[in-house]
């Protein structure tokens, strides 16, 4: 089973560069969209089910910010819409696909460009964790995929010492994701399969920064520690450039 996770940075915006086609020759079971950038009614669910695709979104009541998305050629059994918390759903951050024997979560953590945006990504974090914490006690088996906006370790960052107190890799932020993974028994997929490759999924559009790979590691794939063993591949591909994103790749044996 190959499942993508992708901070497109606009999904309409993704179309106009060949998205679908992308899609179509990389074919992953399941994608995770984050960053849609656009109400259900501007997302062309029909060119999704023209390559075998069944699409669900979430989006932000604010016009074109935020929002996550799953598209899947399995059925799933449910889709959950949101975490139960207005402040989060309003902005269209967590979306449940539900399936036999697992469940995939596409989520994007709220990134944090001043003070009053770091408490709430925080809040959210708290939050978040909980929230997983308890759909364990139901649900086991999670893939949790997506923009996290949070590097974990220096070797997640490009200059980890210059960037030590810049949002994204704030001693806070990454205390957070290491009792994320702790308290909720994941397993970070990439860092299991390449614990000492550095490789990044974001770069800033500024200072010509992809092309000189000073990027940093903001998107992961968690798994339940229960399908570890199952993990066979773990990738990034900064090849694919539909976004200032690139797509992080899963594949777990059946």
């Amino acid at each position: 089973m190959k499942i993508i996770s992708y901070n497109v940075n606009g999904i309409r915006a993704a179309f106009t560069k060949d998205f679908l086609g992308w899609l179509n020759a990389a074919s992953p079971d399941i994608i995770c969209i984050q960053e849609s950038k656009a109400g259900n009614d501007q997302i062309d669910i029909e060119s999704f089910e023209q390559l075998g695709y069944h699409s669900f979104w979430h989006s932000a009541v604010r016009k074109g910010y935020s929002g996550v998305g799953i598209a899947s050629k399995i059925p799933p059994k449910n889709i959950h819409y949101g975490c139960g918390i207005e402040e989060y759903d309003n902005e269209g951050r967590i979306l449940r696909a539900d399936f036999e024997d697992f469940s995939v979560i596409s989520v994007y953590v709220p990134s944090a460009s001043n003070i009053e945006r770091l408490g709430f990504k925080l809040e959210f974090c708290h939050d978040f964790l909980n929230y997983v914490k308890n759909l364990q006690m139901e649900i086991p088996n999670l893939i949790i995929s997506g923009d996290f906006n949070i590097c974990h370790q220096p070797i997640d960052i490009h200059n980890p010492i210059g960037l030590k107190n810049t949002s994204g890799f704030l001693p806070v932020e990454r205390e957070w994701l290491s009792r994320f993974i702790e308290e909720c028994d994941l397993t970070d997929s990439f860092r299991y399969l390449n614990p000492e490759s550095q490789q990044f999924s974001w770069w800033s559009y500024r200072q010509n920064s992809r092309a000189r790979n000073k990027g940093w590691r903001l998107d992961y794939h968690f798994v339940s520690s229960s399908l570890k063993t199952r993990i066979s591949r773990a990738l990034m591909l900064p090849e694919v450039k539909h976004s200032d994103h690139c797509p992080v790749f899963l594949e777990l044996t059946q």
